[in-house]
């Protein structure tokens, strides 16, 4: 299909915008790993240590543990993107690494996150790499078991605690609704299984196996429910942007339906700039050392919606898109409205 000219010519004005930002280095790349990895090693041997001192200290230094594991994951995030290397060799053997630490094999995310990317924001094109989002039309058109079955899948307790557990854990090692025909996808998960099998017999046979689970579980469980959290407030926000396909524009999508978390300067080192989503996703080319740049260099980069770490609790409620309004509304908005119609 032809691309109409002002359409063409916004791409090009992006473009000019972006293009410099594009590609690794791969001095600050390699940096970026070692600042990342060797900490991650560190502080879970100090949690093995302090075992022995006691499990009120395992769980403290858990916490910072698990932040470079979500670090590390922002390097797999990259490398999937073609943004952290050069060399596409050098990222699928990153990638694939880090993914056994996170429990993500790389392959498969890759694939569906490239879908989230192609899609955010697109109404008739939900389902992959995204937090499940109803309309009220379609909300209210569910039977009375399946609203049950979403107003549960939406509540903080699932969405940031058991989902996060079960997703990575469980999910992760059989993804039961992507394609047959996903080869390079399904080859990166069986794979990724045996390496973790691997790692967790010989954990166990050296350190022992509740002493490693006593470890690992909180390091990933801290991170998976991080990193989900992350994520929902990048996308579920009040004004962000929802649109049928007809209507959908890739660019608008990126600023208007991705957030700017302004963080503190440690939180958004440990986060690997993730928070200014909205420049990421206009162009996934930059590595993320570089957003900020980016940003800075562009005004019109700098209009996003911006979210403190204040504002993020009150997004926890939003639930349904009402596509009448352009917003996201709680199911208690919902109901207020249904009684005012009445």
């Amino acid at each position: 299909m032809a691309i109409r000219a002002p359409e063409r010519e916004r791409v090009d004005r992006f473009t000019r915008m972006l293009a410099p930002y594009w590609g690794a280095d791969t001095r600050r790349s390699v940096t970026q790993l070692l600042a990342s990895v060797v900490p991650f090693f560190a502080l879970w041997y100090a949690m093995l240590w302090s075992l022995e001192v006691g499990y009120w200290l395992t769980l403290l230094l858990a916490v910072p543990t698990a932040g470079f594991l979500m670090r590390l994951f922002m390097i797999q995030h990259d490398c999937g993107h073609g943004s952290f290397f050069r060399s596409r060799r050098a990222r699928d053997w990153v990638g694939s690494g880090i993914g056994v630490l996170v429990l993500i094999p790389y392959h498969y995310w890759r694939k569906t996150h490239a879908y989230h990317h192609a899609h955010s924001g697109d109404l008739d094109f939900r389902g992959f790499g995204d937090i499940d989002t109803r309309t009220v039309r379609e909300y209210r058109a569910l039977s009375p078991l399946r609203r049950l079955a979403y107003r549960l899948y939406r509540h903080p307790l699932v969405l940031f605690g058991v989902g996060p557990a079960f997703h990575f854990i469980v999910k992760h090692r059989y993804p039961w609704d992507i394609p047959r025909d996903w080869k390079q996808a399904w080859a990166s998960i069986w794979w990724t299984n045996v390496a973790l099998a691997a790692v967790v017999l010989v954990m166990g046979l050296t350190v022992g196996w509740g002493r490693f689970l006593a470890v690992q579980a909180p390091i990933t469980l801290v991170a998976a429910s991080l990193g989900v959290w992350l994520f929902y407030v990048q996308h579920q926000f009040e004004d962000t942007y929802w649109h049928r396909h007809q209507e959908w524009d890739y660019f608008d999508a990126a600023l208007e339906g991705s957030s700017y978390l302004v963080l503190p300067r440690p939180l958004q080192w440990i986060t690997a700039n993730i928070g200014l989503h909205h420049v990421h996703h206009l162009s996934s080319r930059i590595p993320n050392y570089r957003l900020e740049e980016c940003m800075n260099a562009n005004p019109e980069l700098q209009k996003a919606t911006r979210l403190r770490l204040r504002d993020c609790f009150r997004l926890i409620r939003l639930t349904l898109w009402d596509e009448e309004r352009g917003h996201l509304v709680s199911f208690r908005e919902l109901k207020r409205m249904e009684r005012a119609a009445a």
